[in-house]
């Protein structure tokens, strides 16, 4: 069933340093009815992140509380760090806007479970493995080490992709963009036609 009111609900997955953070933010700069699902996290914020806007940055044993008292539509241990989506929060913004989740593969399987809350999935891969190991290497924030995990969960994230709708190759991050907008515009065309 869509939400009441045909809002949205669009998950952006991708190996990371594919770009779903950068396309994220250029949909919220875009079009103000998208919201970003902000994320619980016990990792540490890099030094250009703000605590409630990038992420909600909470101690492990906070997190953990959380679990227990069943407050997450979806968590997942990624590189010794939590990171989940608290239902009230998707609830809340659900009610006025679109929402985008940038979230992986193990976050999209568990919100999948919701029934009543229908998903928009995307994933978005880069061309070959080697240019996503050079775009790794380009980011300042990650050490060597955390470049090899990261681009070494590549092969375990790609077998998940059969789980989304749409799968994108973020070859140009322009064309990318313009692909994402056309299956949003799909969409909200759709959900206006079921509502009207």
């Amino acid at each position: 069933m869509i939400p009441r009111g045909g809002n949205l609900l669009i998950i952006l997955s991708s190996p990371s340093g594919v770009g779903k953070t950068t396309i994220t933010k250029k949909l919220q700069q875009k079009y103000s009815n998208f919201k970003l699902s902000i994320s619980h996290t016990t990792r540490p914020p890099r030094s250009n992140e703000v605590d409630g806007v990038d992420y909600h940055f909470v101690s492990k044993d906070q997190f953990k509380k959380l679990i227990k008292d069943n407050e997450f539509y979806e968590y997942a241990k990624i590189f010794e760090n939590y990171y989940g989506t608290r239902k009230k929060n998707v609830d809340q913004t659900l009610k006025k806007n679109d929402i985008i989740f940038d979230i992986d593969w193990q976050g999209t399987k568990q919100l999948s479970q919701f029934k009543n809350l229908n998903f928009i999935k995307i994933y978005l891969i880069t061309p070959n493995k080697n240019e996503l190991k050079l775009r790794l290497l380009k980011r300042d924030e990650n050490t060597k080490e955390e470049v090899e995990k990261r681009f070494n969960s590549f092969d375990e994230d790609i077998k998940h992709w059969n789980d989304y709708d749409y799968i994108l190759i973020n070859k140009n991050l322009e064309t990318c963009f313009k692909q994402i907008e056309q299956i949003i515009n799909t969409n909200k065309i759709k959900n206006s036609q079921f509502f009207s």
